[in-house]
């Protein structure tokens, strides 16, 4: 008689059809499935994705920068990111909190291998943020009034930040096995991402994943200066970098993965060392040419005998700057019905997109500002920069005008309008139609008087036709340096102000 005795097979040492690389991307596919399927990870989709729609056309109006549009991509991915890291690690730490870890050891796959298909799940959030980074920008790209062009690199910030902070949640649950480890991280990234934003424009603010730039300025492509390309490897390599260290740490000391985390912490160095060079030379003289001299980086076209210079991205534009110019001047009387003027785009680049100075005003004859945004509030504000001009004669004359001639100068800026009381509230920094108040233009600003205020919507009051009839008719007068608000009304027929008349 034969007895035949069967050994136990060892832990870990069967394997299935396809080996242990099959069974971790079988894994990895089934522990993506439940990723995209957490309630945090949803909620934050869902938050996401409606404040994205609800914010599309907000920021930028139908006339969007596209190399602003893909910045704007960055920051809400973090919240999916943040979800994505507690989901994680909830998720590498399941068999300890169900009591199933010693029933995972007769598996195929040993800790490090499963550790490494939670790293591959996290591809799949990744990919729909890559999805809902391309279609956000692709909207704004879209529009016919689309000008500029927005960085790949830009718009992989996103995306990288779930990476890395999905990766972090990971590297947390293999070196730490508490739940309540996640939540703590959470409140830490959130202080850190908020904390960040008062770090300056130094290398340190370009170690966080996002960086902003608060900053009312749109620049040229070649005139940002954003190191967008390495902050992306590094973003990337300290995302692999935290991922192939959870590996490590559950136990994966193969000499592949030590080889890919010594690569992976090498890509991050370099991004890390990159990103913080600074400006270069050649950017410096760039940007002051473009401020001091923008003349001569300036394309130029002829519409209606008036011309318009833009940046090189800009052109695009040009037609909406001249409807503005025709709508003013249709307004006007006596040789400003016919004066041609010159609209010259201009920027104070010197600080890149941390400055906000204003510009200074323009001291040549008929020739007006025009800003680097367009659509909304600068409508308004550059059609008063061009009736003081048309009055005045030139931008440094017209922004000292503190005379009754505001009436008129106003009467042109927003009486063309369909809605000229709702582009008057807009124009005003106090947002306000009645009483005193500063009037905002692409230069310096003008000051509105309570009686000009009273006088100008009068004016407005009456049909479109007969109010310009009255101020063409009386144009010399109303355009004459000196001119009281009273003045103006008596000349165009208004009751007189009751209103304080004193610019401050």
């Amino acid at each position: 008689m034969t007895t035949t005795v069967q050994q136990p097979a060892a832990p870990g040492t069967r394997s299935p059809a396809g080996g242990p690389r099959a069974a971790v991307g079988t894994l990895a596919l089934f522990e993506a499935r439940r990723l995209l399927t957490r309630v945090p990870v949803l909620v934050a989709f869902a938050v996401y994705a409606g404040w994205t729609v609800w914010r599309a056309g907000r920021a930028w109006g139908d006339f969007p920068v596209l190399q602003d549009a893909d910045r704007a991509t960055q920051s809400a991915p973090i919240l999916v990111g943040l979800a994505v890291m507690l989901s994680v690690n909830q998720a590498a730490l399941r068999s300890r909190r169900h009591g199933t870890e010693q029933v995972l050891t007769v598996l195929v796959l040993p800790p490090w291998r499963r550790t490494a298909a939670h790293a591959l799940s996290v591809l799949a959030p990744v990919l729909v943020t890559a999805v809902c980074v391309a279609a956000q920008f692709g909207r704004e790209a879209l529009r016919p009034g689309a000008v500029g062009r927005g960085s790949v690199a830009e718009l992989l910030v996103g995306p990288l930040t779930v990476l890395l902070l999905g990766l972090f949640g990971l590297l947390a649950a293999s070196l730490v096995r508490s739940a309540l480890v996640a939540p703590l991280l959470i409140v830490f990234c959130l202080f850190l991402f908020l904390g960040s934003t008062g770090v300056g424009d130094g290398w340190e603010q370009w170690l966080v994943p996002a960086v902003g730039a608060a900053t009312g300025n749109s620049l040229p492509v070649e005139l940002i200066g954003r190191p967008a390309a390495w902050h992306a490897l590094y973003l990337a390599g300290l995302g692999l970098s935290l991922g192939l260290l959870a590996v490590l740490v559950a136990g994966g000391r193969r000499p592949a993965v030590l080889a890919g985390t010594a690569a992976a912490l090498a890509l991050t160095v370099l991004g890390a060392v990159a990103q913080s060079g600074g400006d270069s030379r050649a950017l410096t003289e760039a940007r002051e040419r473009a401020t001091l001299h923008p003349e001569r980086v300036h394309s130029c076209v002829r519409r209606d005998g008036s011309t318009y210079c833009a940046f090189p991205g800009w052109e695009p534009w040009t037609g909406e700057w001249a409807r503005v110019v025709d709508r003013v001047r249709s307004l006007a009387g006596g040789a400003a019905h016919e004066r041609d003027v010159v609209v010259r785009q201009r920027i104070d680049a010197r600080y890149g997109l941390t400055g906000d100075g204003a510009l200074p005003a323009l001291t040549r004859p008929y020739e007006v500002t025009v800003s680097t945004q367009w659509g909304g509030n600068r409508v308004p504000e550059f059609a008063a920069a061009v009736a003081g001009v048309l009055i005045a004669g030139d931008e440094e004359a017209a922004t000292s005008i503190c005379d009754g001639r505001v009436v008129p100068l106003m009467w042109l800026a927003v009486g063309w309008e369909s809605d000229p009381l709702s582009a008057l509230r807009r124009v005003r920094l106090g947002d306000t139609v009645t009483g005193s108040d500063t009037v905002l233009q692409p230069t310096n600003v003008l000051f509105m008087t309570e009686a000009q205020t009273e006088v100008l919507r009068g004016l407005l009051d009456l049909p479109r036709t007969e109010a310009t009839a009255r101020v063409k008719e009386h144009w010399a007068a109303l355009t004459t340096p000196k001119v009281t608000a009273a003045g103006a009304a008596k000349l165009l027929g208004l009751p007189a102000p009751e209103g304080e008349d004193t610019c401050r």
